[in-house]
This record gives C-alpha cells, sequence and structure tokens, in this order.
C-alpha cells in the first residue's frame, strides 16, 4: 500500500474536478486495497465506519479521488485511483483541519486581550 506524500496526491488533483454521486457504483472495487492500509498510516483516526463521503472525478479522465471519513471532523482517507488501469494509485490521509486552519480556537487581537 502505497502512501503518497501532499505534493503527489495534489498532482492527481485537476481544476475543476466534478463530484461523483457516492451512491452509485465504484469504478472498480477498491476496499481489498483499502482494507489492507496499515494501521499507522491512519495516524490514530477511527475510520472504522467505512464511509465513502465524496468521489471526486479529476478533468484528466484519469483521476478519481475518493475520500473515506473519519469520526475526526474534516479528516478523511484519500483513495487515488486510477481509471484507465482499474487500480489505486495510492492512498492519502488528508487533513483539512491541519490544512486550513479549521477547528481552530478563535485568536484574540492583542488590542483586545
Amino acid at each position: 500500500m502505497r502512501p503518497l506524500t501532499a505534493d503527489e496526491f495534489t498532482a492527481t488533483i485537476g481544476t475543476p474536478p466534478t463530484a461523483v454521486d457516492v451512491e452509485g457504483p465504484p469504478p472498480f472495487d477498491f476496499w481489498p486495497y483499502y482494507d489492507a492500509i496499515p494501521h499507522d498510516h491512519f495516524a490514530g483516526h477511527d475510520f472504522s465506519r467505512e464511509e465513502v463521503t465524496n468521489v471526486w472525478q479529476m478533468p484528466d479522465g484519469i483521476h478519481q479521488h475518493v475520500l473515506i471519513a473519519s469520526g475526526t471532523p474534516n479528516v478523511f482517507m484519500a483513495l487515488v485511483l486510477n481509471l484507465r488501469t482499474a487500480s489505486v494509485l495510492g492512498h492519502h490521509l488528508l487533513d483539512l483541519n491541519e490544512l486550513y486552519g479549521l477547528n481552530q480556537p478563535p485568536t484574540t487581537p492583542l488590542d483586545e486581550q
């Protein structure tokens, strides 16, 4: 199972991606790959629900990102699918809290302290 670096993951994103119906059938069965991801790649987050919340089709027609939600808001295991080869290119722990400062306590300006 190949963890993708942030740069490798970002390189598979095209603009604009298109949302795919998560209720539709996946292009191939990616769950065996997901089940084989080493426990430490989940960084302590609980992914036991195995819930796909978002799927994004990239404009290159090759890559699709499948986001599996964790019990932590805004933290996903992103599987990058290669549709040409019907294989999983790799996975990336996508922590939007860390990337975008979500769920952070508000800061108080110095003049209000």
